[in-house]
């Protein structure tokens, strides 16, 4: 793909989110800025800043290619992706934010009294974050490799520097207005070419879209039949409250009230994004069939404005915003992830809270993820994206549901669960990226959320209903903190 405009507008989104973030930095000047944005942010901004972190190269890219390679089944991703918000408002928002916590091992440390079950909550993040980085490093070298040639590792290593940069000399303060920013340069960058396709495609005598009976029939092609449905609907659910980059953005909002307004315009944010990847998927089996077969499926987003509209003028420029926007999703998902892996590398890996301690932990950060993307490729990126949700679903997930709603989860009954359904999904993430099982096996470990979750909440109840001498004295005390609303707070 051959477009004089491509570069041009990667070069332009990549500079407005140095200065902006550069803007943010002069804000930045305390650790409690770096780590938390000093829990100043408005409901409205933060929301925009959650939809650009959340809103990845899965969602940009990953949720068309999966339509329109396997078919309506795939909906659920974009279903789930944006439902699992409301598991989040009802669940966790609001009291999360109340607990005062500045990260997720900080929030086990206060829920349970145990410094053992924070190193634990540590691993897991650190594991997710990285998990989650990697997808969104090789998507930006597929744009970049895709719509202006050259090596992929160069768009990677690209969005990594730039990440890092900013991550480290403006922390969250910064990386704040990055991704409210970058939010609404995405929907912008979906929503206009989108609306030209439309008017082709009824200019075009609206062509029907060239679909076979197995791509119609949800459950016979794609993913492992109804199982794997299943499983994907309860991962992209239940995965949301349980990923480190989503909640600790709500510690950033000034109570729980706050918390809970800002998930509820997420939702909305969210909900109308997720429209134009479907609209995407469907269009191009009318004008990019081969890539449903060729393996690029990914591409699609970014290679169908010109091939519906030609390569002239408009659908260049078209096609240069898609890529404008594709580059904005990994950029401002990266941030978010690599500023809540630097938060618990700086506080308990290196045991800092100072502003040199989260740098350095940012460069630490930053590293590992772009390395790995470099060395392991060919990855689906919604699939993996799929399987961090699925970890963070059996983990974080049981953690925080009944860490706060339940009085009678003890540290040693978090930690089984954690480590058994935390750690088997883990395990299936390795055994699918480096494995390629087949047969039954295969579609357990493909999408493992509709065991291992259950047997993570099973685990945490058993063991701490076996151990509940071990419940910590003053849990009346936080429960009434977690859930007592913020007027009656003192």
């Amino acid at each position: 793909m051959n477009n004089a405009y491509t570069l041009p507008a990667i070069i332009a989104v990549t500079l407005a989110t140095l200065a902006i973030g550069a803007y943010g930095l002069r804000l930045a000047r305390t650790t409690s800025d770096f780590l938390v944005a000093s829990r100043v942010v408005s409901p409205h901004w933060n929301a925009a800043a959650i939809g650009g972190e959340y809103l990845s190269a899965a969602s940009f890219l990953g949720v068309a290619g999966l339509i329109l390679r396997d078919g309506v089944e795939m909906l659920w991703y974009p279903v789930g992706f944006a439902a699992g918000y409301l598991a989040l408002l009802l669940f966790v928002a609001a009291p999360l934010r109340r607990s005062g916590a500045f990260t997720l091992p900080d929030f086990c440390e206060l829920r349970l009294r145990s410094r053992k079950l924070r190193k634990l909550a540590t691993c897991f993040v650190v594991f997710i974050g990285w998990l989650y980085l990697m997808p969104q490093l090789q998507g930006a070298g597929l744009t970049l490799s895709t719509v202006a040639g050259g090596p992929s590792w160069i768009g990677s290593a690209l969005v990594g520097a730039v990440v890092t940069a900013n991550v480290a000399f403006g922390g969250m303060r910064a990386i704040t207005f990055v991704q409210a920013f970058q939010y609404w340069l995405k929907l912008t960058a979906l929503a206009v070419p989108a609306i030209f396709l439309v008017i082709h495609w009824r200019a075009t005598g609206q062509p029907p879209i060239p679909a076979p009976e197995s791509w119609l029939t949800p459950g016979e092609h794609g993913s492992s039949g109804l199982f794997g449905t299943y499983s994907l609907m309860l991962a992209t659910f239940l995965g949301t409250m349980g990923l480190p980059h989503v909640l600790v953005r709500f510690y950033t909002n000034p109570d729980g009230a706050a918390a809970r307004r800002t998930t509820l315009v997420v939702l909305g944010l969210v909900g109308v994004f997720y429209l134009f990847p479907t609209l995407y998927g469907l269009l191009g089996r009318i004008w990019t069939p081969e890539l449903a077969t060729n393996g690029h499926s990914d591409a699609v987003v970014l290679l169908l404005p010109v091939a519906a509209l030609g390569d002239g003028v408009l659908g260049e420029l078209l096609g240069a915003l898609v890529a404008a926007g594709a580059f904005a999703a990994f950029l401002s998902t990266a941030s978010g992830l690599l500023t809540a892996v630097a938060g618990v590398l700086a506080t308990d890996v290196l045991g800092s809270r100072s502003i040199r301690g989260f740098r350095l932990a940012t460069l630490l950060g930053g590293a590992v993820p772009l390395v790995l993307a470099l060395q392991v490729t060919g990855l689906n990126v919604s699939q993996v994206v799929g399987l961090a949700f699925a970890v963070a679903a059996s983990s974080f997930c049981p953690l925080l549901v009944l860490g706060i709603w339940w009085r009678g989860l003890t540290d040693l009954g978090a930690a089984a669960g954690i480590l058994v359904g935390g750690g088997l999904a883990a395990a299936s993430v390795l055994v699918t990226v480096f494995g390629h099982p087949t047969g039954t096996l295969g579609q357990l470990v493909a999408q493992p959320a509709a065991w291992t979750v259950p047997l993570a909440f099973a685990v945490m109840v058993t063991v701490s209903l076996a151990t509940r001498g071990r419940a910590p004295a003053h849990v009346a005390d936080i429960m009434l903190r977690l859930h007592a609303p913020d007027t009656l707070r003192v």
